[in-house]
């Protein structure tokens, strides 16, 4: 399976996007330090232009095919984090009881925590049962500025503060 690499400057800092040709595996949040593939194939296109679109607050739901390497669970949490909706949050136990198990909290946690899909799929709209800002692997500055980010488009028009 051949391997793409490009970047995407995002209001929260540059994005590397990995990709084959049928889906995106991962975004991370770092300096380019990969060589941006010459010719990218039309799923980090449509990537790229959705990003852009959810930036704008034109885009609550990405449409594209993503896959990553998991256990079985992390795939049950990852389905359930695609499930929170746009501009609004869960908690961990949220998610655990949702994957049939509420002890599952800590494994929730670390499951959310290897998502390599940030954004895409949604492990900034989980937080804390008291409602704290935790675990986010780019920072949680980055957290709160898409919650926030998204809270202000939540309603499909930009809120005036």
């Amino acid at each position: 399976m051949e391997i793409y690499f490009t970047n995407f400057k995002s209001p929260i800092g540059n994005i590397e996007i990995i990709a084959s040709k049928h889906a995106i595996h991962a975004l991370h949040f770092t300096e380019p330090k990969n060589i941006p593939s010459s010719q990218l194939p039309m799923i980090v296109s449509d990537c790229i232009r959705q990003l852009e679109e959810y930036f704008e607050g034109k885009r609550k739901i990405f449409s594209f095919n993503t896959e990553q390497k998991g256990t079985d669970f992390q795939k049950l949490v990852w389905k359930k984090l695609e499930e929170i909706p746009y501009g609004k949050t869960v908690s961990y136990l949220d998610i655990a009881k949702k994957t049939g198990d509420e002890k599952s909290v800590r494994a929730v946690g670390n499951a959310s925590g290897k998502n390599n899909i940030p954004v895409i799929i949604p492990c900034h709209r989980v937080i804390g049962t008291n409602e704290s800002l935790i675990g986010y692997s780019a920072g949680l500055w980055r957290k709160q500025w898409l919650l926030d980010h998204e809270k202000k488009y939540e309603y499909g028009i930009q809120k005036l503060f």
